[in-house]
């Protein structure tokens, strides 16, 4: 769990005019709901936001909100950014607890490109997925997901099934045996290849060519 804990201030009233006024005052209009109470809606400081952002440990990460000294776990679900000045504008908060199961999307990180026999060949890794999304508890969401690519030659590809994940985390999508990156020929060493396939389709038709001129002198 990340260290991040949010003081929240309640709104009594909520609506466009109160969100705007609570923006004024240097807070962030929030909705706190889930669990077995109804949503509520609260101010969150600017300046606390805008640091825990700065973390990379607010969203999809279990995190602790006080009102009045009074704690609670959430998941930042969603945020709302000023679609010029891209300041955040509004916070979804949801309810957990440790083992409240969630869903969540956890990025990629990519392993053993320098043992991969594609990419010594000059190949490149294509990206199908930069993130999976994923069903874990709120307490055992992973940084990231390791995907080794050291065996991969050019051609290949890595599915979901190959994958190691942590302890109980589930691929959401069960229904296919989704991609996560291929091992592709580098356009230049295509190039290079069509070059080689074309040089030699020249030396054989200039052979047939003098093959046959040479069967005319015969006659």
């Amino acid at each position: 769990m990340s260290g991040i804990c949010l003081d929240v201030i309640v709104r009594e009233e909520t609506g466009t005019g109160p969100a705007r006024e609570a923006r004024r005052g240097g807070g962030i209009p929030a909705v706190i709901y889930g669990g077995d109470e109804g949503a509520v809606s609260v101010a969150l400081r600017k300046n606390e936001v805008l640091k825990a952002l700065n973390s990379g440990q607010f969203l999809s990460n279990m995190i602790e909100i006080s009102h009045k000294g009074d704690k609670q776990k959430v998941i930042t679900k969603d945020v709302q950014f000023h679609p010029v000045t891209d300041m955040p504008v509004h916070i979804d908060l949801y309810r957990v607890t440790e083992k409240t199961i969630i869903e969540v999307e956890v990025s990629v990180n990519f392993i053993g490109d320098e043992e991969s026999p594609g990419i010594k060949l000059g190949g490149t890794l294509n990206v199908v997925r930069y993130s999976i999304e994923v069903k874990c508890p709120a307490g055992k969401i992973p940084d990231s997901i390791d995907v080794d690519i050291s065996k991969m030659d050019i051609g290949d590809s890595i599915h979901i099934s190959e994958i190691t994940l942590p302890e109980k985390v589930k691929p959401s999508i069960t229904d296919r045996d989704f991609t996560i990156a291929t091992m592709v020929a580098s356009r230049a060493a295509v190039e290079e290849d069509e070059e080689a396939e074309a040089g030699v389709e020249g030396e054989e038709a200039a052979t047939e060519g003098e093959a046959e001129a040479g069967e005319g002198g015969d006659a």
